[in-house]
C-alpha cells in the first residue's frame, strides 16, 4: 500500500467532542495509506487538547483560539505542504482505499478541483439520501471521471489544495452550516469542476450533541447570502423566497432578519458569478424545489 504522507494531509475539524474524536483518530490512524493528520481544535473546552497530546502523538494539533467554525479549516490547509487535503470532521473518517482513489483521480483531472465521497450513516451503513442526489445531478458531466456538482459535503471531500486556497477557502461569516455553497460556486467560476465519485466511502457518525433548531436558521441565512452574493438581484429574490418557503414561519423570519442584518458586508462582498454558473444553480434550485413538492 502507497504511503500517502507526501501528497494528502486529512484535516479534521472537532469541537468538545473528545469521545467522538477518539473513534476518528484510531480508524484514520489504521489505515495503511498512512495520511498525514491535522486536527483543528475549535476552542474546545473538554478534554480534546490532553486527549491528543497524551494519546496521539503523531497528530498534528491545532489548537484555536476561539470557535471559528468551518473556516478554521482555512488555517490547517494553508499549513500543510501536501498538494491534496481530505476533510472529515471528529464523526467521520475515510474508509480503507478511498484517500488512494481520491488522490489517482485528481493526479488524472488536473481541472477537478475537489471530489466528494459517497456517505454511509452508523453503524447500519445507511447511504445518505444526499448521495442519490448527488449521483443524479443534471449538471454537464461530459469527460469528468462522476456527476458534476455545485456542492459537497464537507466532512466528505478531497480537495485539490491551491485550487481551495486560490477561492479563498471558508468565509469566516458563515460559520458551520451550508457553507461549503459559496465557495463551490467560487470555484467553479475560476474554471474548476468538483464531482462525486461513489467509488469513496465516507463513514459517518453524526454526533447527538446538535443544536438543530439553531442550525437550521443558520443554514437558511447561509443559503440567503449565497444568493444574495452571486446571483444577479432579480434571480436572488425569487431564490429568497423558494429558501424561505418550505420552513415554518417563525424559522425563516428569524434567519431572514440575521441574513438582513449583514447586508452592507454582502454589498462589499458581492461578485456575481458568471452566466454559466447562474444557470446551473438556478437548475439544482428548481429541482430541490420539485423534489420537495413531491416529498
Amino acid at each position: 500500500m502507497r504511503d500517502l504522507r507526501d501528497r494528502l494531509s486529512v484535516v479534521i475539524l472537532t469541537h468538545n467532542r473528545a469521545l467522538e474524536l477518539r473513534r476518528t483518530l484510531e480508524n484514520m490512524l489504521a489505515l495503511p495509506c498512512r495520511p498525514a493528520l491535522v486536527v483543528v481544535d475549535n476552542a474546545s473546552t473538554d478534554t480534546t487538547a490532553d486527549l491528543l497530546r497524551r494519546d496521539f502523538p503523531r497528530v498534528r494539533l491545532i489548537a484555536m483560539p476561539c470557535n471559528g467554525g468551518a473556516a478554521a479549516r482555512n488555517v490547517a490547509v494553508q499549513g500543510v505542504p501536501t498538494p491534496y487535503v481530505a476533510f472529515c470532521d471528529d464523526d467521520s473518517w475515510w474508509a480503507d482505499g478511498s484517500l488512494e482513489q481520491a488522490v489517482g483521480l485528481l493526479d488524472s483531472h488536473p481541472r477537478v478541483a475537489a471530489v466528494c465521497a459517497r456517505i454511509l450513516l452508523g453503524p447500519e451503513e445507511i447511504e445518505d439520501p444526499v448521495c442519490a442526489r448527488m449521483a443524479s445531478s443534471p449538471l454537464p458531466s461530459a469527460h469528468l471521471p462522476g456527476p458534476a456538482l455545485l456542492g459537497f459535503i464537507a466532512c466528505a471531500v478531497v480537495f485539490r489544495r491551491q485550487a481551495f486556497l486560490d477561492a479563498g477557502g471558508y468565509d469566516p461569516k458563515f460559520f458551520v452550516g451550508g457553507e461549503e455553497e459559496l465557495l463551490t460556486l467560487d470555484l467553479v467560476a475560476n474554471g474548476w469542476s468538483i464531482v462525486y465519485a461513489a467509488h469513496m466511502t465516507v463513514h459517518h457518525y453524526p454526533s447527538p450533541r446538535r443544536d438543530s433548531a439553531a442550525r437550521q436558521k443558520i443554514v437558511i441565512r447561509n443559503a440567503l447570502w449565497v444568493a444574495w452574493l452571486r446571483m444577479p438581484w432579480g434571480a436572488a429574490m425569487k431564490a429568497t423566497w423558494r429558501i424561505c418557503r418550505p420552513h415554518p414561519r417563525k424559522v425563516w423570519q428569524a434567519a431572514l432578519w440575521r441574513a438582513m442584518h449583514e447586508l452592507p458586508w454582502v454589498w462589499r462582498k458581492r461578485k456575481v458569478s458568471p452566466v454559466e454558473v447562474q444557470h446551473w444553480y438556478r437548475t439544482l434550485q428548481t429541482r430541490d424545489a420539485m423534489r420537495r413538492a413531491h416529498d
